[in-house]
């Protein structure tokens, strides 16, 4: 309000409070009649509440109680059985002088927080069939993946989280964080596929999900040229994960949660952040059991070429080292424009992921060891059967592959890429050409990144890892991905039925969820992923390999794929990218 001035929600206010202050009076005065016999009416009649009481009744939404946070009260809307808080912020918007800083405390309020709804994506780099469908089946999967919506309301002030519980009470219940994937370029936590209501209701946990910086606005490495102010700026978008982790720790406990029982699982790019987190300082003690699925963080990026990569991005904006003011004051769509020019599709090049810096990334994740700052925590590790058949089945040449072009692509690879497509042939007899070149790209993903990994853990010899890989196959699509990259997902986190696109009909889903979910849900409680619903799940060694072949039904085996295994030993890099 200004001086002598009033504006119109405080006239409208003022209005509205006489209105309700005359509306007494005049009751109170007026001349006390003797009661009529009320007259006949269908209408029922009115129920005494309290001023402000909720309205109840079918297509009315449901409050929740309002929960305390360290920064401010909060509320948010019973969903089938669920509180859901939604758009959580868990730090400061990192906009303006904050924009590729680390992340801060958000600001405390006082009056009730909305979180009713999801908070802003990341600013996403993204292209492809993840942005444009080729038919209608690409079409439907927009909805399970849903990177054209987010790329409408994309916001640098993206730093939510959300919060799915059976009851905001004193139960402290295990906490299940879900990291997502798109790499490091693009995703969300409300994506139909991550949404957590489902385990929530099913399994009595508190699920949550959440966004963090991204791409160039999470990973540009800025030291060199902006000094030592930025010496953290190409690991940002992890140390949001910390943020969030920490905001957990404060705050779970009011949601029903038990902060002292974490479990952070990822998958894909998500898998690479949990293998992250498991080797930074800054996270230890914020989670205590882990699953990272199809995405085995090996080894990160390194400093000097980041650098590099971020000096071609200033040059092609404009931007001078060391000024702030252009650097701070650029929009955000200006820069993910000059990104995506040099990395095309959002995938390697600027801004790709997080480097050791020596600092806050001190090494590797799982290279040349396991971590010994998460040494007691658990994991679970594990990958698709046809990882790259979900980034390729749109490929031209998907379907109509011959032995001859097979044999063309492996020729550059040698005796090593003839020895690994004979084992391949061996282990999946009835695949067409175009399935084994997808299994041959596939397999340094899955099986070759992630046995190392739980052959590094399981040689540290403090905390176990259980090995896992996921047979059953999706009849989506008539079929076409097989068992592909992300299909644990829908199940792991008990959506599935919100991805019916992508899972199918039936009860088949249902079924590959109690036994997945389950799984999850027990390694989460006890660190341990046996329930009754599968058979025994031995902790893996490099002696007998134990896997569990995620399928119905389920069934563990020994090394399952011991021929292809070596051979990607004997393969340069271990891995073949299409």
């Amino acid at each position: 309000m200004t001086e002598g001035k009033l504006d119109r929600r405080e006239i409208m206010g003022i209005a509205a409070g006489a209105a309700v202050a005359g509306a007494a009076a005049v009751a109170d005065a007026a001349p006390k009649k003797p009661a009529a016999k009320p007259a006949r009416s269908s209408r029922r009649a009115p129920v005494a509440v309290p001023p402000g009481a909720a309205e109840t009744g079918p297509g009315v939404p449901a409050p929740t109680p309002v929960v305390k946070t360290k920064y401010g009260p909060v509320q948010g809307l019973v969903e089938n059985g669920v509180c859901a808080f939604k758009g959580l912020r868990y730090a400061a918007p990192p906009i303006g002088k904050l924009r590729f800083m680390p992340p801060q405390p958000p600001a405390p309020w006082t009056d009730t927080y909305d979180a009713s709804d999801f908070g802003a994506p990341a600013m996403q780099m993204a292209g492809g069939v993840t942005t444009v469908a080729t038919n209608d089946f690409g079409f439907q999967m927009h909805r399970v993946f849903t990177t054209p919506s987010e790329l409408k309301v994309m916001n640098e002030d993206c730093l939510y989280l959300n919060v799915w519980t059976p009851a905001p009470d004193a139960k402290r219940r295990p906490v299940m964080v879900w990291i997502h994937g798109g790499g490091f370029a693009y995703g969300s936590g409300a994506q139909p596929i991550y949404q957590c209501d489902g385990l929530a209701r099913r399994y009595d946990v508190v699920a949550v999900s959440l966004n963090h910086r991204l791409n160039v606005f999470g990973y540009l490495n800025l030291a060199e040229a902006f000094g030592p102010d930025y010496a953290g700026s190409g690991t940002v978008g992890m140390q949001d994960l910390v943020a969030a982790l920490a905001w957990i720790r404060d705050n779970i406990a009011a949601f029903g949660g038990d902060p002292d029982n974490v479990m952070i699982s990822g998958q894909s790019g998500g898998g690479v952040k949990v293998s992250t987190l498991m080797a930074m300082p800054s996270a230890k003690g914020l989670f205590h059991k882990a699953a990272i699925q199809s995405g085995p963080g090996l080894a990160l990026g390194r400093p000097a070429p980041a650098a590099a990569q971020a000096a071609k991005l200033l040059d092609a904006l404009g931007i001078k080292p060391g000024d702030r003011a252009a650097l701070q004051s650029t929009p955000a769509p200006f820069i993910l424009e000059a990104a995506l020019k040099l990395s095309p599709g959002g995938f390697g090049g600027v801004g790709s992921g997080p480097i050791v810096d020596g600092t806050v990334i001190p090494r590797d994740p799982f290279t040349p060891d396991a971590p010994q700052v998460s040494a007691d925590v658990p994991v679970l590790v594990g990958w698709a059967k046809d990882e790259m058949t979900i980034f390729t089945a749109g490929e031209p040449w998907f379907g109509r592959m011959t032995e001859a072009d097979l044999q063309a692509r492996m020729k550059p690879f040698g005796e090593a890429g003839q020895k690994l497509l004979a084992a391949l042939k061996r282990a999946y007899p009835g695949y067409s050409p175009t399935y084994l070149w997808v299994q041959v790209m596939s397999a340094g993903l899955g099986l070759g990144g992630s046995e190392t990994l739980a052959d590094r853990k399981a040689a540290q010899g403090r905390a176990p890892a259980y090995v896992y890989m996921t047979t059953w196959e999706t009849p989506a699509g008539g079929g076409v991905f097989r068992a592909p990259h992300t299909i644990e997902i829908p199940f792991m986190l008990y959506s599935f039925d919100k991805v019916r696109a992508f899972v199918g009909p039936g009860p088949e889903p249902k079924r590959m969820a109690e036994q997945i979910a389950g799984a999850w849900v027990a390694f989460a409680r006890t660190g341990n992923p046996n329930h009754p619903g599968i058979p025994h799940w031995p902790a893996y060694d490099t002696k007998a390999r134990p896997v569990m072949e995620f399928d119905l039904p389920s069934r563990v085996v020994n090394d399952p794929l011991s021929e292809v295994r070596q051979a990607l030993a004997g393969m340069p890099g271990g891995r073949i990218r299409g």
